[in-house]
């Protein structure tokens, strides 16, 4: 590892966590921050997880400037604070965006002033949901898929790639990591920092809490290890939506790489998930669930498909598997696997949130 102190903006979140326990356990003399505001309920449950593995941690917003004025340096920050909620701009546009684009132009200050290179999560909503749902799909047994033969830039069965088009909405989500993936050019080409753009899809495991707009692979176990009930929403109600899926520990193996190649990589951006390998449906997931806890819960079926949803969404690695000779490993139930695993070890706290 050639750098000394890294900062993990988004350091009590799911990714930012697991991010922080992984470099720590690899470069024990690597010295790690993670920084956050504990806004979302259950991240307050990372804190002894951090402190365990020697993980400094800081109580702080980064949309406040004054509190990333740190008072020791760093030389690498990884940007993984974010609302990640497709639904959370919709009543509130002001806090996504103050969270989204000033968080990350703070970020980038930080950088800017203390020399320091920057890793940054972006997310697949960067493209937008039109395109994406004019691509034509067949209904199978189990899940929608993409017909193949057609004629779409940036895309083919296999996922959807960087030259896919940015153009139209994405949600105020994707519209903020879109901005803030622009302004981070711009510094890298006018301040000398270097820095990666990882463009992620759904990424999964353990330490992640579970939302329905967000993080839905561990919101799906999570419903059925407690016997909660679940809804399938849009697109014929069915829960044939697709997603590529990541578990979190390959996502560390690729930025861990990434920290060691920053200048020849230097302003890159990669499309990062599990690809159509790594893929489920609502459906299949709820049969996997079923398989690994047991249980059997009530499904209902909302047939309304909510504003800027997908039918299906790829990613293809193509890109930073061949640049960077790096491929997820785990398969899709092993994903689910380990995130019973950590449900069931940790169902005091889990279940008081």
């Amino acid at each position: 590892m050639k750098y000394s102190a890294l900062l993990i903006t988004g350091g009590a979140g799911f990714i930012g966590s697991n991010l922080a326990v992984n470099f720590k356990r690899k470069y024990p003399k690597l010295k790690v921050y993670a920084l956050d505001n504990l806004k979302r309920r259950g991240s307050e449950l990372n804190l002894a997880r951090l402190k365990e593995k020697n993980v400094n941690f800081i109580h702080a917003d980064i949309r406040n400037p004054e509190d990333l004025a740190l008072n020791f340096d760093v030389d690498l920050v990884i940007e993984c604070s974010a609302e990640p909620s497709v639904m959370a701009g919709l009543d509130n546009p002001s806090y996504i965006i103050n969270t989204n684009l000033t968080g990350t132009v703070n970020c980038l200050e930080l950088c800017r002033k203390q020399k320091a290179d920057i890793i940054f999560l972006s997310t697949s909503r960067v493209y937008p949901y039109k395109p994406i749902n004019k691509i034509k799909t067949i209904e199978t047994d189990t899940r929608f898929a993409w017909s193949p033969d057609q004629d779409i830039q940036g895309w083919s069965v296999n996922g959807i790639n960087e030259n896919f088009t940015t153009q139209g909405p994405k949600t105020l989500y994707g519209a903020t990591k879109l901005s803030s993936e622009l302004l981070l050019q711009e510094y890298i080409a006018n301040y000398g920092i270097k820095g990666v753009i990882n463009r992620c899809g759904v990424v999964g495991g353990p330490w992640q809490f579970g939302k329905i707009d967000q993080g839905i692979f561990t919101y799906w176990m999570l419903a059925h290890y407690f016997k909660k009930p679940l809804k399938y929403i849009g697109f014929g109600a069915k829960g044939k939506q697709v997603r590529d899926l990541l578990h979190v520990d390959d996502l560390f193996i690729l930025i861990d790489i990434e920290s060691t190649q920053l200048s020849g990589i230097n302003g890159n951006i990669y499309n990062v998930g599990g690809g159509e390998e790594i893929s489920l449906s609502l459906y299949e997931t709820t049969r996997l669930c079923q398989e690994i806890t047991g249980n059997k819960i009530k499904i209902s079926s909302d047939l309304e498909t909510r504003k800027g949803d997908i039918s299906i969404y790829l990613s293809d690695n193509s890109k930073v598997s061949g640049e960077l000779k790096w491929k997820p490993k785990k398969k899709a139930k092993s994903v689910l696997s380990d995130i019973f695993i950590w449900i069931r070890n940790n169902e005091m706290g889990l279940r008081k949130i």
